[in-house]
């Protein structure tokens, strides 16, 4: 039976631990996820409201090819990654292909896109207190429908742009996506989540942004990570922010919200970072801050501007729990933070609250202000 809206909020979280090749892990969570990822693919509604017709045009087939082949050249491995998880579920790749595409893929003007809230993110930098939370929001189609994967994945030879040999990381994932679009953290010590950011421009033929955030999943140090987020030579198709830090780095903590635009001609990603040093604190949710680019969703647009506007009514956060508070604040009953309107098209579907200091994940199912942590996951870097 698909997991549906109707059974409620679950309080339950799958997690696979998988080793292996990206085929072989991608084979695992297909296999070990198969209901929830069946389940989602039958009741997405942007996918079989608007991505499967527009897959059928030739405009739609020719941004799907255009889209796959820059992949293939460079990041065949996460390819191979996602061709597992549809093998290993029984499900088409194609389908799978297109919600990776997101608003890269093209709709008629009669079709209206569904409109998401998405993320609110916090990254909390002061004396004793190293916080990265956020609220993963989206479509009540995913409420229910995601899960962690544990992987570790060791090449025979480099894969891929930036030659990996290996990458072990943690990663919250909706049903059929590959991690690194939530919540995420890696063996290196980089820990981050996503903030979607809906673009006027979206190009196809370009790497969209789930892929670029997958292989964000094998950076070692920020260096590493920036020029991942650039994709030099080719750049983002769709448009995000990720906020940022490496546990392992040396000196003072560091926080980053890096806003990440589509690549003008083939320069790469448009990039905006802001550093929050010791003392200071870091807010982001679903629209440019500092980029000036026209944005799509004006709903998206209103709503960040709504819970940033709650977010500066509160004393600047000092503690883990400010920033809970804050998280699963409701005050603003049209644009709460934590959005849990049974009637509403978007749900928040999980609170993450990432402690630098105890190095711990706390995965929060439900309001984070009125409920314990479902799961605390330890923090298990590379030594």
């Amino acid at each position: 039976m698909p997991v549906t809206e109707s059974i409620g909020r679950r309080q339950c979280i799958p997690i696979v631990y998988t080793r292996g090749t990206h085929y072989e892990v991608g084979y695992d969570v297909g296999r070990a996820c198969s209901g929830l990822i069946h389940g989602f693919l039958n009741q997405c509604k942007p996918l079989n409201d608007e991505f499967l017709p527009a897959y059928e045009t030739a405009e739609g087939r020719k941004a799907y090819d255009d889209t796959l082949d820059c992949l293939k050249a460079n990041y065949p491995q996460y390819v191979r990654e996602l061709e597992g998880t549809a093998d290993g579920a029984g499900v088409p790749f194609y389908k799978l292909f297109l919600l990776h595409m997101d608003d890269m893929v093209p709709t008629t003007k009669e079709v209206k896109r569904q409109e998401s809230n998405g993320c609110s993110s916090i990254c909390l930098n002061q004396e004793g207190e190293e916080i990265l939370g956020h609220t993963e929001d989206a479509l009540e189609d995913t409420l229910n429908n995601y899960y962690f994967v544990s992987a570790h994945i060791i090449s025979d030879k480099p894969q891929g742009r930036w030659k990996a040999t290996e990458e072990k990381f943690t990663s919250l994932c909706y049903a059929g996506h590959l991690p690194g679009y939530t919540m995420s953290y890696n063996h290196h010590g980089l820990i981050f989540s996503i903030n979607t950011i809906s673009v006027t421009d979206v190009r196809a033929g370009y790497t969209p942004r789930h892929f670029i955030t997958r292989a964000l999943l094998s950076a070692q140090n920020f260096v590493e990570a920036e020029q991942i987020l650039r994709d030099p030579g080719c750049g983002a198709g769709n448009g995000c922010s990720v906020n940022m830090t490496f546990l392992n780095q040396e000196g003072d903590r560091l926080f980053h919200n890096v806003e990440m635009a589509p690549a003008d001609g083939r320069e790469g990603s448009l990039l905006n970072i802001l550093t929050a040093s010791p003392g200071e604190n870091l807010f982001h949710c679903n629209r440019y801050l500092r980029i000036e680019i026209p944005e799509e969703n004006e709903v998206m647009v209103t709503s960040s501007i709504r819970r940033m506007d709650v977010f500066q009514k509160y004393p600047k956060p000092k503690t883990k729990q400010d920033v809970i508070n804050m998280l699963g604040d409701q005050s603003d009953t049209d644009w709460p933070v934590f959005r849990d309107d049974p009637n509403d098209h978007v749900r928040t579907i999980a609170v993450g609250i990432f402690d630098c200091v105890e190095k711990t994940w706390s995965l929060y199912s439900d309001n984070p202000k009125k409920s314990a942590p479902l799961v605390v996951l330890p923090l298990v870097l590379k030594k």
